[in-house]
């Protein structure tokens, strides 16, 4: 049986962030009913903590496949030309277990961040929010932007990061393609003072973005941190925010944004209102006034990869795209 390998310029090709989207509310509501599964992600360390690798698996019933990611994430790679996230998504289909598709899952990784964002963005931020703050400004900040488009009608952006320099270059090659105000500034606080969205896509462990100069009736995606050491949002942050996560096991195992704040005794497990995938089946409400600040933890799961892969599959199959590798011989062959 033939394989398929897709690479990451065929990923951006046939990934739109709007099919994306939809593929991403399909696996969250069946993840809410039931009809996925998705184990928690198993993580290596390299001994000198400069990057690890981790092993994510998951299966859906509609339609009926399974895979696994595995994915090295070394956040210094900024410096090196490297994304941060590189590995693979392999899609298995279920009757006989054969692998189906081989994916570079450096640019799955990306749009499904974003488009995860996006989904809960609509759910969540106001109708009429327009003012967008990126903090961070690499692959994650602009598929965020490409994300919020989608989400919501914006009309200006600031971004912040670090490098100033970066910033500058993000503005400049943003503007001219989405035909938007795209600012650099020089803080986060800056960033998120005029802000009615805050998209947090940084390789932070300590805060970047603080309770206090966040305006009432805003929405945040926090991004970055996926560790239970690191966080991009201060305890204020969190606990004046009505909080929704991907995943009530993962923000409990996992996101330091949550388990740093509970360990200061800031707040409990009962802070989480819910899931992405609750609000979409419509079990729990979202935002129920202008003024609340509202808060989508990502920390990214494995059925969205495994969606995504799908996705990628029957498109690729339909166009003949992609490159087929002979593999899984029966036995005699």
């Amino acid at each position: 049986m033939k394989v398929l390998v897709v690479n990451h310029e065929e990923v951006k090709r046939y990934l739109p962030m709007s099919d994306c989207m939809e593929a991403m509310e399909n696996a969250l509501t069946l993840l809410n009913s039931g009809h996925a599964m998705n184990p928690l992600r198993n993580v290596l360390w390299l001994p000198d903590k400069a990057g690890l690798m981790a092993m994510m698996p998951a299966s859906l019933s509609k339609p009926a496949v399974m895979g696994l990611k595995a994915i090295s994430v070394f956040p210094g790679n900024s410096k090196t030309g490297f994304d941060s996230h590189q590995g693979v998504v392999m899609l298995f289909e279920t009757r006989n277990g054969r692998l189906l598709a081989v994916i570079d899952a450096t640019e799955v990784t990306a749009i499904r961040t974003a488009a995860v964002s996006g989904v809960a963005t609509r759910l969540l931020a106001r109708e009429d929010a327009s003012e967008l703050a990126i903090l961070g400004a690499g692959t994650q900040a602009r598929k965020h932007l490409e994300a919020m488009l989608e989400a919501r009608h914006i009309k200006r952006v600031r971004v912040w990061n670090r490098s100033l320099e970066n910033a500058e270059r993000f503005a400049e090659n943003t503007a001219g393609r989405y035909h938007l105000e795209v600012k650099a500034v020089a803080s986060a606080r800056e960033a998120a003072a005029a802000a009615d969205i805050i998209c947090t896509t940084t390789s932070a462990v300590e805060p970047v973005l603080a309770g206090g100069w966040i305006a009432p009736g805003t929405h945040i995606n926090a991004v970055g941190a996926c560790i239970p050491t690191a966080r991009e949002l201060d305890s204020e942050a969190v606990v004046n925010s009505k909080l929704y996560v991907d995943r009530r096991e993962s923000t409990l195992a996992e996101a330091g944004d949550f388990i740093i704040p509970q360990k200061k005794g800031r707040l409990d497990a009962g802070h989480i209102i819910g899931e992405i995938g609750e609000l979409l089946s419509g079990q729990i409400t979202g935002r129920t006034g202008p003024d609340d600040i509202t808060l989508f933890k990502s920390l990214g799961l494995a059925v969205e990869d495994v969606a995504a892969a799908q996705l990628l599959y029957s498109k690729l199959s339909e166009t003949n795209g992609g490159i087929r590798v002979e593999l899984n011989a029966k036995r005699g062959e």
